[in-house]
Protein backbone atom coordinates (compact mmCIF):
# COMPACT_ATOMS: atom_id res chain seq x y z
CA UNK A 1 0.00 0.00 0.00
CA UNK A 2 1.12 3.77 -0.96
CA UNK A 3 2.13 5.80 2.20
CA UNK A 4 -0.07 8.80 1.10
CA UNK A 5 -3.71 7.93 0.49
CA UNK A 6 -5.63 10.35 -1.01
CA UNK A 7 -9.20 10.13 -1.00
CA UNK A 8 -11.77 12.00 -2.87
CA UNK A 9 -15.28 12.10 -4.26
CA UNK A 10 -18.39 13.93 -5.36
CA UNK A 11 -20.06 16.10 -2.42
CA UNK A 12 -22.50 13.81 -0.50
CA UNK A 13 -20.58 10.25 -1.68
CA UNK A 14 -19.44 10.10 1.97
CA UNK A 15 -15.61 10.27 1.58
CA UNK A 16 -14.39 11.52 4.94
CA UNK A 17 -16.52 9.01 6.44
CA UNK A 18 -14.33 6.45 3.67
CA UNK A 19 -11.67 8.21 4.52
CA UNK A 20 -11.84 7.85 8.59
CA UNK A 21 -12.22 4.19 8.18
CA UNK A 22 -9.25 3.96 5.67
CA UNK A 23 -7.18 5.13 8.44
CA UNK A 24 -8.89 3.05 11.04
CA UNK A 25 -7.89 -0.20 8.69
CA UNK A 26 -4.24 0.86 8.05
CA UNK A 27 -3.60 1.57 11.62
CA UNK A 28 -4.72 -2.16 12.53
CA UNK A 29 -2.02 -4.32 14.28
CA UNK A 30 -0.01 -1.47 15.68
CA UNK A 31 0.36 0.53 12.81
CA UNK A 32 0.56 4.37 13.09
CA UNK A 33 -1.72 6.74 10.70
CA UNK A 34 -1.70 9.88 10.09
CA UNK A 35 -5.66 11.52 9.07
CA UNK A 36 -5.41 14.66 7.42
CA UNK A 37 -8.48 17.29 6.96
CA UNK A 38 -7.56 20.22 4.79
CA UNK A 39 -11.12 21.92 4.01
CA UNK A 40 -11.86 22.75 7.78
CA UNK A 41 -15.01 21.65 8.37
CA UNK A 42 -14.00 19.66 11.37
CA UNK A 43 -15.99 16.41 9.75
CA UNK A 44 -13.24 13.67 11.35
CA UNK A 45 -13.45 15.49 14.49
CA UNK A 46 -17.86 14.60 14.43
CA UNK A 47 -17.22 10.81 12.71
CA UNK A 48 -14.80 10.28 16.12
CA UNK A 49 -17.26 12.02 18.65
CA UNK A 50 -14.15 14.30 19.77
CA UNK A 51 -13.86 17.78 20.11
CA UNK A 52 -12.60 20.03 17.58
CA UNK A 53 -9.42 19.55 15.91
CA UNK A 54 -6.42 22.03 16.71
CA UNK A 55 -3.44 22.69 14.20
CA UNK A 56 -1.64 19.98 15.77
CA UNK A 57 -0.93 16.25 15.34
CA UNK A 58 -3.33 14.14 18.13
CA UNK A 59 -4.58 11.11 19.20
CA UNK A 60 -8.23 10.31 18.23
CA UNK A 61 -8.56 6.95 18.04
CA UNK A 62 -7.06 3.31 18.99
CA UNK A 63 -7.38 0.78 15.74
CA UNK A 64 -7.64 -3.27 16.48
CA UNK A 65 -4.57 -4.98 17.30
CA UNK A 66 -3.34 -1.16 19.28
CA UNK A 67 -2.49 0.31 16.24
CA UNK A 68 -3.04 4.27 16.40
CA UNK A 69 -5.27 6.94 14.62
CA UNK A 70 -3.48 10.70 15.07
CA UNK A 71 -5.43 13.54 12.81
CA UNK A 72 -4.76 17.27 11.79
CA UNK A 73 -6.30 19.72 10.70
CA UNK A 74 -4.43 21.95 8.36
CA UNK A 75 -5.23 25.56 8.75
CA UNK A 76 -3.58 27.45 5.87
CA UNK A 77 -2.21 30.58 7.85
CA UNK A 78 -0.52 28.07 10.44
CA UNK A 79 0.74 25.82 7.83
CA UNK A 80 2.40 29.23 6.29
CA UNK A 81 3.46 30.23 9.36
CA UNK A 82 5.27 27.33 9.42
CA UNK A 83 6.85 27.64 6.50
CA UNK A 84 8.24 30.71 6.96
CA UNK A 85 10.22 30.03 10.00
CA UNK A 86 11.39 26.82 8.47
CA UNK A 87 12.98 28.59 5.21
CA UNK A 88 13.57 32.14 6.67
CA UNK A 89 13.85 31.87 10.58
CA UNK A 90 11.35 34.77 11.17
CA UNK A 91 10.23 33.97 14.88
CA UNK A 92 8.07 36.31 16.46
CA UNK A 93 7.85 38.42 13.03
CA UNK A 94 5.61 35.68 11.38
CA UNK A 95 3.47 36.24 14.32
CA UNK A 96 3.40 40.51 13.49
CA UNK A 97 2.89 39.16 10.23
CA UNK A 98 -0.17 37.17 10.84
CA UNK A 99 -1.79 40.06 12.88
CA UNK A 100 -1.50 42.21 10.12
CA UNK A 101 -3.11 40.01 7.69
CA UNK A 102 0.17 39.30 5.54
CA UNK A 103 -0.63 35.72 5.53
CA UNK A 104 -3.93 35.92 4.38
CA UNK A 105 -3.13 38.55 1.78
CA UNK A 106 -0.02 35.97 0.60
CA UNK A 107 -2.77 33.07 0.34
CA UNK A 108 -5.52 34.93 -1.67
CA UNK A 109 -3.08 36.54 -4.05
CA UNK A 110 -0.31 33.78 -4.89
CA UNK A 111 -1.74 31.27 -7.00
CA UNK A 112 -2.33 27.58 -5.63
CA UNK A 113 -0.11 28.69 -2.04
CA UNK A 114 -3.17 28.03 -0.43
CA UNK A 115 -3.07 24.34 -1.96
CA UNK A 116 0.87 24.42 -1.91
CA UNK A 117 0.82 24.94 2.25
CA UNK A 118 -1.91 22.32 2.53
CA UNK A 119 -0.33 19.44 0.31
CA UNK A 120 2.76 20.16 1.98
CA UNK A 121 2.08 19.62 5.44
CA UNK A 122 0.97 16.30 4.40
CA UNK A 123 4.03 15.09 2.30
CA UNK A 124 5.77 16.61 5.18
CA UNK A 125 4.31 14.10 7.68
CA UNK A 126 4.80 11.52 4.89
CA UNK A 127 8.86 12.24 5.02
CA UNK A 128 9.00 12.54 8.39
CA UNK A 129 11.17 10.28 10.39
CA UNK A 130 12.17 9.90 14.04
CA UNK A 131 15.55 9.64 15.88
CA UNK A 132 16.18 6.04 15.01
CA UNK A 133 15.44 7.04 11.22
CA UNK A 134 11.83 5.21 11.00
CA UNK A 135 8.92 7.09 9.70
CA UNK A 136 6.85 9.22 11.98
CA UNK A 137 3.54 7.69 10.35
CA UNK A 138 3.24 4.08 8.52
CA UNK A 139 0.38 5.81 6.58
CA UNK A 140 -1.34 9.45 6.12
CA UNK A 141 -4.53 9.40 4.93
CA UNK A 142 -5.57 12.78 3.50
CA UNK A 143 -9.87 13.86 3.36
CA UNK A 144 -9.04 15.87 0.32
CA UNK A 145 -11.34 18.32 -1.75
CA UNK A 146 -14.04 16.69 -4.15
CA UNK A 147 -13.61 15.46 -7.04
CA UNK A 148 -14.24 18.09 -9.14
CA UNK A 149 -11.15 20.13 -7.90
CA UNK A 150 -8.84 17.40 -6.70
CA UNK A 151 -6.74 17.36 -9.92
CA UNK A 152 -6.15 20.96 -9.66
CA UNK A 153 -5.22 20.54 -6.07
CA UNK A 154 -3.12 18.13 -6.04
CA UNK A 155 -1.26 19.60 -9.40
CA UNK A 156 -0.72 23.31 -8.59
CA UNK A 157 2.37 22.39 -6.71
CA UNK A 158 3.55 21.90 -10.63
CA UNK A 159 1.98 25.33 -11.30
CA UNK A 160 4.01 27.14 -8.56
CA UNK A 161 7.01 25.28 -9.19
CA UNK A 162 6.98 26.99 -12.90
CA UNK A 163 6.26 30.40 -11.42
CA UNK A 164 9.02 30.25 -9.17
CA UNK A 165 12.59 29.29 -11.40
CA UNK A 166 14.25 28.91 -8.14
CA UNK A 167 14.36 29.65 -4.23
CA UNK A 168 12.68 27.61 -1.14
CA UNK A 169 9.67 28.13 -2.48
CA UNK A 170 10.23 26.22 -6.15
CA UNK A 171 12.37 23.32 -4.50
CA UNK A 172 8.92 23.33 -1.63
CA UNK A 173 6.63 22.56 -4.73
CA UNK A 174 9.36 19.95 -6.45
CA UNK A 175 9.85 18.26 -3.37
CA UNK A 176 5.92 18.14 -3.33
CA UNK A 177 5.20 16.95 -6.67
CA UNK A 178 8.11 14.01 -5.90
CA UNK A 179 5.67 12.24 -3.25
CA UNK A 180 2.33 12.78 -5.50
CA UNK A 181 3.48 11.70 -8.60
CA UNK A 182 5.14 8.47 -6.90
CA UNK A 183 4.49 5.14 -5.98
CA UNK A 184 3.96 6.77 -2.26
CA UNK A 185 1.11 8.17 -3.34
CA UNK A 186 -2.43 6.63 -4.36
CA UNK A 187 -6.02 8.80 -4.92
CA UNK A 188 -8.92 7.08 -4.18
CA UNK A 189 -12.49 8.20 -5.09
CA UNK A 190 -15.37 7.53 -3.62
CA UNK A 191 -18.90 7.37 -5.40
CA UNK A 192 -22.41 6.07 -5.18
CA UNK A 193 -24.43 3.79 -7.68
CA UNK A 194 -25.85 6.84 -9.14
CA UNK A 195 -25.26 8.13 -12.31
CA UNK A 196 -24.08 11.52 -11.41
CA UNK A 197 -21.50 10.41 -8.73
CA UNK A 198 -20.29 7.53 -11.25
CA UNK A 199 -19.75 10.24 -14.04
CA UNK A 200 -18.05 12.03 -11.54
CA UNK A 201 -15.64 9.66 -10.92
CA UNK A 202 -15.29 8.53 -14.39
CA UNK A 203 -14.13 11.90 -15.52
CA UNK A 204 -12.09 12.76 -12.05
CA UNK A 205 -10.22 9.37 -12.58
CA UNK A 206 -9.53 10.78 -16.51
CA UNK A 207 -8.65 13.99 -14.71
CA UNK A 208 -6.47 12.38 -12.52
CA UNK A 209 -4.49 9.85 -15.22
CA UNK A 210 -4.25 12.75 -17.64
CA UNK A 211 -2.35 14.89 -14.97
CA UNK A 212 0.19 11.76 -14.03
CA UNK A 213 -1.00 11.61 -11.07
CA UNK A 214 -1.29 7.88 -9.63
CA UNK A 215 -4.89 6.59 -9.10
CA UNK A 216 -5.47 4.20 -6.94
CA UNK A 217 -8.97 2.59 -6.34
CA UNK A 218 -12.66 2.83 -7.00
CA UNK A 219 -14.73 2.92 -3.63
CA UNK A 220 -18.72 2.09 -3.97
CA UNK A 221 -20.40 3.54 -0.58
CA UNK A 222 -23.58 2.66 1.32
CA UNK A 223 -24.39 0.10 -1.29
CA UNK A 224 -28.15 -1.08 -0.15
CA UNK A 225 -28.49 -4.71 0.85
CA UNK A 226 -29.64 -6.94 -2.15
CA UNK A 227 -32.98 -8.14 -1.32
CA UNK A 228 -34.50 -9.47 -4.22
CA UNK A 229 -31.97 -11.86 -6.51
CA UNK A 230 -32.16 -12.18 -10.61
CA UNK A 231 -35.03 -15.04 -10.27
CA UNK A 232 -37.32 -13.21 -7.90
CA UNK A 233 -36.51 -10.11 -10.29
CA UNK A 234 -37.82 -12.47 -13.35
CA UNK A 235 -40.59 -13.38 -11.30
CA UNK A 236 -42.00 -10.12 -9.62
CA UNK A 237 -41.95 -9.10 -13.62
CA UNK A 238 -44.23 -12.38 -14.78
CA UNK A 239 -46.31 -13.32 -11.55
CA UNK A 240 -50.03 -13.22 -11.59
CA UNK A 241 -51.59 -11.09 -8.89
CA UNK A 242 -54.08 -13.70 -7.64
CA UNK A 243 -51.45 -15.77 -6.95
CA UNK A 244 -49.63 -13.23 -5.02
CA UNK A 245 -53.15 -12.71 -3.26
CA UNK A 246 -53.14 -16.61 -2.67
CA UNK A 247 -49.54 -16.23 -1.19
CA UNK A 248 -50.46 -13.63 1.06
CA UNK A 249 -53.16 -15.49 2.40
CA UNK A 250 -51.58 -18.48 3.15
CA UNK A 251 -49.22 -16.17 5.32
CA UNK A 252 -52.24 -15.43 7.25
CA UNK A 253 -52.21 -11.93 5.83
CA UNK A 254 -56.24 -12.27 5.48
CA UNK A 255 -58.77 -13.93 2.67
CA UNK A 256 -57.75 -13.81 -1.34
CA UNK A 257 -61.77 -13.15 -1.83
CA UNK A 258 -61.81 -9.90 -4.10
CA UNK A 259 -61.88 -6.43 -1.88
CA UNK A 260 -60.45 -8.70 1.05
CA UNK A 261 -57.12 -8.15 3.22
CA UNK A 262 -54.70 -9.67 1.16
CA UNK A 263 -55.53 -8.30 -2.66
CA UNK A 264 -55.92 -4.60 -0.89
CA UNK A 265 -51.93 -5.45 -0.15
CA UNK A 266 -51.09 -7.19 -3.74
CA UNK A 267 -50.99 -3.27 -5.32
CA UNK A 268 -48.71 -1.69 -3.12
CA UNK A 269 -46.20 -4.98 -2.67
CA UNK A 270 -46.28 -5.15 -6.68
CA UNK A 271 -45.47 -1.58 -6.88
CA UNK A 272 -42.33 -1.68 -4.37
CA UNK A 273 -41.48 -4.82 -6.00
CA UNK A 274 -41.31 -2.95 -9.55
CA UNK A 275 -39.44 0.21 -7.91
CA UNK A 276 -37.08 -2.23 -6.74
CA UNK A 277 -36.30 -3.76 -10.04
CA UNK A 278 -35.46 -0.80 -11.18
CA UNK A 279 -33.37 0.67 -8.93
CA UNK A 280 -31.42 -2.80 -8.86
CA UNK A 281 -31.21 -2.36 -12.59
CA UNK A 282 -30.07 0.99 -12.69
CA UNK A 283 -27.00 0.10 -9.89
CA UNK A 284 -26.07 -2.74 -12.58
CA UNK A 285 -25.57 -0.63 -14.90
CA UNK A 286 -23.52 2.02 -12.78
CA UNK A 287 -21.22 -0.65 -11.44
CA UNK A 288 -20.68 -1.76 -15.43
CA UNK A 289 -19.30 1.62 -16.18
CA UNK A 290 -17.25 1.39 -12.91
CA UNK A 291 -15.90 -1.87 -14.16
CA UNK A 292 -14.77 -0.07 -17.43
CA UNK A 293 -12.53 1.98 -15.52
CA UNK A 294 -9.81 -0.29 -15.05
CA UNK A 295 -9.51 0.25 -11.61
CA UNK A 296 -9.98 -2.54 -8.31
CA UNK A 297 -13.56 -1.77 -7.39
CA UNK A 298 -14.41 -1.66 -3.73
CA UNK A 299 -18.00 -1.35 -1.55
CA UNK A 300 -19.20 -0.32 1.64
CA UNK A 301 -22.69 -1.32 2.67
CA UNK A 302 -25.19 1.11 3.74
CA UNK A 303 -25.54 0.67 7.81
CA UNK A 304 -29.32 0.78 8.54
CA UNK A 305 -28.48 2.02 11.77
CA UNK A 306 -26.72 5.77 10.17
CA UNK A 307 -22.83 6.46 11.02
CA UNK A 308 -21.66 6.63 14.37
CA UNK A 309 -17.86 5.85 15.76
CA UNK A 310 -19.04 1.86 16.22
CA UNK A 311 -20.37 2.08 12.57
CA UNK A 312 -16.80 3.60 11.40
CA UNK A 313 -15.16 0.47 13.18
CA UNK A 314 -17.69 -1.53 10.94
CA UNK A 315 -16.84 -0.04 8.08
CA UNK A 316 -12.91 0.04 8.68
CA UNK A 317 -13.16 -4.02 9.29
CA UNK A 318 -14.89 -4.35 5.94
CA UNK A 319 -12.44 -2.46 4.18
CA UNK A 320 -9.53 -5.01 5.84
CA UNK A 321 -11.61 -7.76 4.73
CA UNK A 322 -11.30 -6.45 1.07
CA UNK A 323 -7.86 -5.86 1.05
CA UNK A 324 -7.63 -2.25 2.02
CA UNK A 325 -5.01 -2.48 5.24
Amino acid sequence: MSRLQVVSGKGGTGKTTVAAALALALATEGKRTLLVEVEGRQGIAQLFETEALPYEERKIAVAPGGGEVYALAIDPELALLDYLQMFYKLGGAGRALKKLGAIDFATTIAPGLRDVLLTGKACEAVRRKDRSGRFAYDYVVMDAPPTGRITRFLNVNDEVAGLAKIGPIHNQAQAVMRVLKSPETAVHLVTLLEEMPVQETADGIAELRAARLPVGRVIVNMVRPEVLDATDLELVRTVERSSVAQALSAAGLGGARRGGNAEKLVDPLLDQAAEYAERYALEQEQRAVLGELDLPLHELPLLAEGMDLAGLYELATELRKQGLS
